[in-house]
């Protein structure tokens, strides 16, 4: 898969990075480096019948959060999305859906982070006849304006949850409502179009259903993809340190080079010891999340140290350090759950 990763770090280069920073907070810029991805063919890298290996997946993560991690994020989202509809019972969907998501012609987002919250469900489903009827708030969709439906969680009275597909825009009907919240004001990847969505009465008929997950779902497939999200924030890292060595080509100054070299050992070594672990399948549950603690530990303090080299310009809006570093916080807290926070603390004596 050497080709699939030269390829996708060609156009990275050449139509990414040079509109980082447009790609951060524009909508439209974002939707077309998206696009831009589909037009390669590897929006659905994850699916059968030829799937790209785990390792080969992380690593395209880390190249594309290397150059954005607004585009890395987006594009994340959609190939969830697809990875859950190739696992699905429901042939209709899948026909109709993941040839054109592979190109991205058609967008899909996803909407179930919320089942990690306990308490009081935020959306719930009722079986009825021929298929749910939805009621709740979604709190983190993101993708609006730029994926056409998503995939969402909710959770039936016995603790199960139904997926399902629906429409990611405002929509009036009948049978119920799906009302699309404004932009949430976030400190990074502004463009992703991050929003919450409110069901009333909304009917998912039983073909519209993508799969029903038992009880626990959500902690189980945490437990497997624990180490997956590392690669944002390994590509935030390398991001960083891409801003370092141009510093240091600018000024050279033998104490950038030190910490360039030093800062650049480090990621290696994280990176390898995380494939090891994605590719061994042995690592405790225990160990895989110290390892991701690392390497979002490794991101903040790899945007740091392009914050200190990059002097007062770092305070620029503009500027790729401050985009970078606030790409590092977003990966901070991306996919937290209690286990991860604690892992992420303990690795504050290390930075």
């Amino acid at each position: 898969m050497s080709d699939l990763l030269e390829t996708t770090n060609t156009y990275l280069q050449t139509a990414v990075a040079p509109v980082a920073a447009e790609i951060d907070r524009l909508p439209e810029a974002l939707k077309q480096a998206w696009r831009g991805l589909g037009k390669l063919g590897v929006l659905t890298l994850r699916v059968p019948p030829a799937p790209v290996t785990a390792e080969t997946f992380a690593l395209f993560t880390e190249q594309i959060a290397r150059y954005s991690g607004a585009l890395a994020f987006l594009q994340t989202q959609h190939q969830s999305a697809a990875g859950m509809l190739s696992l699905s019972d429901n042939s209709t969907l899948r026909e109709q859906y993941l040839p054109e998501m592979k190109y991205g012609t058609v967008g899909v987002g996803i909407g179930f982070s919320h089942l990690r919250r306990s308490g009081k469900p935020m959306v719930t489903a009722l079986e009825v006849e021929g298929g749910f009827k939805l009621n709740g708030t979604v709190p983190w969709v993101t993708g609006s304006g730029i994926f056409d439906q998503f995939i969402l969680a909710a959770s039936l009275p016995d603790g199960r949850a139904v997926f399902g597909m629906v429409p990611f825009r405002d929509t009036q009907e009948i049978l119920g409502e799906i009302s699309v919240g404004v932009n949430k004001s976030l400190c990074a990847m502004t463009a992703t179009n991050t929003v919450t969505v409110t069901l009333t009465d909304w009917f998912l008929s039983s073909d519209r259903v993508v799969s029903i997950q038992p009880v626990g779902w959500i902690h189980e497939n945490d437990l497997k993809k624990v180490l997956q999200p590392s690669f944002f924030a390994l590509g935030c890292a390398r991001a960083g340190l891409d801003i370092v060595e141009r510093v240091f080509e600018q000024k050279q100054c033998a104490f950038i080079e030190s910490a360039l070299e030093s800062l650049t050992e480090e990621l290696g070594g994280c990176r390898g010891e995380i494939l090891a672990a994605i590719t061994d399948g042995n690592y405790s549950f225990s160990d895989q999340v110290k390892l991701r603690g690392r390497a979002i530990a490794l991101a903040v303090k790899c945007a740091h140290a392009a914050v200190t080299v990059s002097s007062g310009a770092a305070n620029l809006s503009d500027h790729p350090a401050e985009r970078v570093y606030r790409e590092a916080l977003l990966f901070t807290v991306s996919g937290q759950t209690q286990a991860l926070m604690q892992a992420t603390l303990e690795n504050f004596d290390n930075c």
